[in-house]
């Protein structure tokens, strides 16, 4: 399908006016819910592979409304799988993931729902994200039709929250666990407290980096720090390893091509006075271009030989926890931009220029189905953010709202093009 034939698709949704109208209507009545919802669920964090009280908070909301949501394995993580209308068995199955667990942070704002949880935190959104993602479906039961309103839409519609994003687990846990097993298609969404709320921004194509975790165990000998000659010192040889790996290897691609180095964690010592048998080294690289993050593996191993040499020491390389490129599918992005669009106006959805650095587990999905995520405008002074992964990051809760609005024209009409495709791949 070319891009331009799914305006036509607007039309399905004029189609369906009497319905989303009524689906706005319930998501107005939710609102102060949904703020409740976010907030409790902000009030109450737990991190990556601990979501169980988060899994349970959710699965009661929608049981409540006649859902019957999927717990996962160890209690973390659901999906729920409704209806709109009367789809038959070959109506496309649209997935909305969210993510459910928080951040290692201390929460330092002073407000009304702090972090309950010490040193936890909902830095990054899944909270918004939680509750945009449950209110689709809250709302898409709670829709009290209006009298006359007969064309409401055929849907199949399946809610994934997933646990263990920032660790870059939960998706591959969901996906194991069969959590996509008849999906036509997935959407997501993050925040992005770089734009105002009431604004939407997509990317089509490539919107994430390749990201690899590094990690570096130097070995070498101990002894008193008196006595470096007896020593083949590891905390020197890091030192030397760590200036040598950010002076070379952005020397060594394409300068046009983005990458990115970062070690953020060096642990190794028992005292002030010895020196240790090894010091562990951790970091990331983000690339873009597979030939780069090839290149690139090659090079730090070859930097961690050269050191290693000079220094007397033994430098093991390990690269793990690999995420690829979230790739977002032409067709589905362009259904959320149509929404976006829709509920915001063409003057506040944009299109993302260039790829971010970050990683988003949200790409192992796009290797089994296509699809698309949306980054949605949450900040409520543009001139002082609130930044992702900061200890002071909060919202405008307007978000909330129209989030869903926005998820659920997308997912009308990601089915609707799907549908007209007679089953070919977007």
């Amino acid at each position: 399908m070319k891009l331009h034939s799914l305006e036509t698709h607007l039309n399905h949704l004029e189609e369906h006016t009497g319905w989303l109208n009524d689906f706005d209507h319930a998501i107005a009545r939710l609102s102060s819910r949904l703020i409740e919802i976010r907030r409790h669920l902000h009030a109450h964090p737990e991190p990556s592979g601990e979501e169980i009280q988060t899994t349970t908070y959710l699965t009661e909301l929608l049981q409540a409304v006649g859902l019957n949501p999927v717990v996962k394995q160890n209690d973390i993580g659901l999906t729920v799988d409704f209806e709109i209308g009367n789809p038959d068995p070959t109506t496309p199955l649209i997935a909305i993931r969210a993510d459910i667990d928080a951040l290692r942070i201390p929460d330092e704002k002073q407000v009304p729902y702090r972090s309950q949880n010490d040193g936890v935190m909902h830095a990054c959104g899944h909270d918004a994200h939680s509750t945009i993602v449950t209110g689709i479906g809250l709302a898409a039961m709670g829709a009290e039709l209006t009298e006359g309103v007969t064309n409401v839409p055929a849907a199949r519609v399946r809610l994934l929250f997933q646990p263990a994003e920032e660790t870059c687990q939960g998706a591959r846990w969901m996906i194991e666990q069969n959590s996509l097993d008849g999906v036509a298609a997935i959407l997501s969404l993050h925040m992005e407290p770089e734009r105002a709320v009431g604004e939407a921004a997509v990317r089509y194509g490539t919107m994430t980096a390749n990201c690899d975790e590094v990690q570096l165990t130097v070995t070498g000998h101990g002894g008193h720090a008196a006595r470096p000659h007896h020593t083949s010192d590891p905390v020197a040889a890091s030192a030397e390893l760590i200036m040598a790996l950010h002076q070379y290897l952005p020397r060594s691609v394409d300068s046009r091509h983005p990458s990115v180095f970062s070690v953020g964690q060096l642990m190794g010592g028992y005292a002030p006075n010895v020196i240790p048998e090894t010091v562990e080294i951790r970091g990331s690289l983000r690339t873009i271009q597979a030939d780069t993050r090839e290149r690139l593996h090659r090079r730090i191993r070859e930097i961690a030989h050269g050191v290693g040499k000079t220094s007397g020491t033994l430098i093991d390389v390990d690269f793990h926890n690999a995420l690829p490129s979230i790739v977002n599918n032409n067709d589905a992005t362009r259904c959320l931009e149509l929404a976006a669009m829709q509920i915001l106006g063409t003057e506040n959805t944009s299109r993302i220029d260039q790829p971010s650095m970050g990683g988003e587990d949200f790409a192992l999905y796009l290797e089994q189905v296509p699809g698309a995520m949306i980054r949605l405008g949450c900040a409520r002074d543009i001139s002082d953010p609130t930044l992702l992964h900061s200890c002071r990051f909060d919202i405008d809760e307007t978000v909330l709202s129209l989030g869903a609005r926005i998820i659920m024209r997308s997912v009308l009409l990601l089915g609707h093009q799907l549908e007209t495709t007679s089953g070919e791949s977007l």
